[in-house]
């Protein structure tokens, strides 16, 4: 969860001249969205340079699919698909956000994204080839970071929904790439290694580096003789 927070209500309060451009852009581009939306961005929505880096590590070729899990009103895939060459999914569960993300991509003629209003486990990741991850679970184990009372929040989703998607991204190959920010990110297997950070380790680069042996049941033996 993000600790630099400010009101949308008025100008964000700088704490340096460095972060000064960052929160303004984010100031801009949140207004854009109906207050009740906007107003929860500091704390639920990527900020526009931390959407930029993570999509950069994302698409290693134009055309690449991205999957954003639980993408809230569509601003990671907004930005995605405006600073890179590739395709942008977004899955969200609250009809109010989707509304939200593709009124908003409708009003700036937003190519290459398209947003899914379900559950992520309805949503196939055969069709992806990367993935990104704004700790979209965790609200259902720490009722501090719940967005609304629109969906059903039960600490055993967080479970169910996080098992989904370490199974999902382990059956993909290798060289997958994964990002996640903030969390706990138990949702990458461990045959992914985490190549890159930054944010102060908040941003990681996960690569999938090997692949996952399943045990075999024993077999008959094929020299009897020698037992």
């Amino acid at each position: 969860m993000p600790t630099r927070l400010y009101s949308h209500s008025a100008s964000p309060r700088i704490e340096s001249d460095s972060e000064f451009l960052t929160a303004f852009r984010d100031f801009e581009f949140d207004r854009d969205y109906p207050v009740d939306v906007c107003e929860q961005s500091a704390c639920h929505w990527t900020p526009i340079d931390v959407c930029q880096m993570a999509a950069g590590w994302l698409i290693e070729k134009p055309g690449m699919r991205v999957l954003d899990i639980g993408c809230g009103p569509g601003k990671f895939c907004a930005i995605g698909a405006t600073t890179t060459l590739g395709h942008f999914t977004g899955v969200e569960q609250r009809g109010r956000l989707v509304k939200a993300a593709r009124e908003m991509l409708a009003r700036h003629r937003i190519a290459r994204v398209e947003i899914v209003h379900g559950n992520i486990t309805a949503v196939s990741f055969d069709a992806f080839d990367a993935f990104y991850l704004f700790n979209p679970f965790e609200e259902n184990i720490l009722p501090m970071l719940q967005i609304d009372h629109e969906v059903e929040m039960e600490p055993q989703l967080y479970d169910d929904y996080t098992l989904h998607v370490q199974t999902q991204l382990e059956r993909k190959p290798l060289g997958t790439r994964v990002v996640t920010y903030y969390g706990s990110c138990a949702e990458v297997p461990e045959c992914y290694a985490c190549v890159k950070t930054a944010y102060d380790g908040t941003l990681k680069l996960w690569v999938k580096t090997r692949v996952e042996v399943e045990e075999e049941e024993p077999g008959p033996c094929r020299f009897p003789h020698l037992i």
